[in-house]
Parts: C-alpha cells; sequence; structure tokens
C-alpha cells in the first residue's frame, strides 16, 4: 500500500514543481529561480517530515512521495544533515563533493550526447 501512497505524493511532488517552474517563468525570472525555491521549499518539508518521525503512510507519502518528486535534493539535503549530526564530518563533506562534482558531469556528459546526434 506504501507504493500507492508513494506514487501519489510524487505525482503532487512533481505537478507542483512543474507550476512553479510555469509560475517564474510567466513572471519572466531565470528558470533557476524555480530550482532554487523548489530545491530549499523542499529541505525544509522533508526536515519537517523527519523530526516528525515514524515510518508510516504519511511519512511514505510526504518523504519519498511528494518531497522526491518535488526534488530529489531534499533527500540529498536531510541525508547529509543526518551525516553531521552523526559527527560524519568527512563524510558529509566528501559526499557533497563527490555528488556534486559526478551531477555535473553527467549533466555535461549527456549535453555532449545530444550534440553527437
Amino acid at each position: 500500500m506504501n507504493f500507492l501512497w508513494v506514487a501519489l505524493g510524487g505525482a503532487i511532488g512533481s505537478m507542483l514543481r512543474y507550476g512553479c517552474t510555469l509560475g517564474v517563468s510567466a513572471l519572466r525570472c531565470d528558470s533557476h529561480l524555480a530550482t532554487l525555491i523548489v530545491n530549499v521549499v523542499g529541505s525544509f518539508l522533508i526536515g519537517i517530515v523527519i523530526a516528525n518521525g515514524g515510518k508510516t503512510s504519511w511519512t511514505a507519502f510526504a518523504s519519498v512521495g511528494f518531497c522526491g518528486g518535488f526534488t530529489t535534493f531534499s533527500t540529498f539535503s536531510s541525508q547529509n544533515v543526518t551525516l553531521l549530526q552523526d559527527g560524519h564530518i568527512g563524510q558529509a563533506l566528501a559526499y557533497i563533493s563527490i555528488t556534486l562534482v559526478l551531477c555535473l558531469l553527467a549533466t555535461f556528459a549527456g549535453m555532449a550526447c545530444r550534440r553527437i546526434h
């Protein structure tokens, strides 16, 4: 049953993210603003969900589903906060650095593949 809750939350989060992008575009602002907004809001929301804890259908809907559909950055943020709170500063910094570098390289690689075709 949790799979259905995750799917529903993901659909809602994805649609809301798309709506935010359209809204920012309608204001003739840079699309990076929409990404920044959803990443910050998603990180804030997943913090609320984590703070309330529990392994319930609501948690699956809100964290994996909604926040995951709205932005995966919220999950990345929460994982790093947990590492830092647990005193794993080096591991958190490595995770942040590796993720940032690899994601940027993957984006460049994906763009390069488009040019080949």
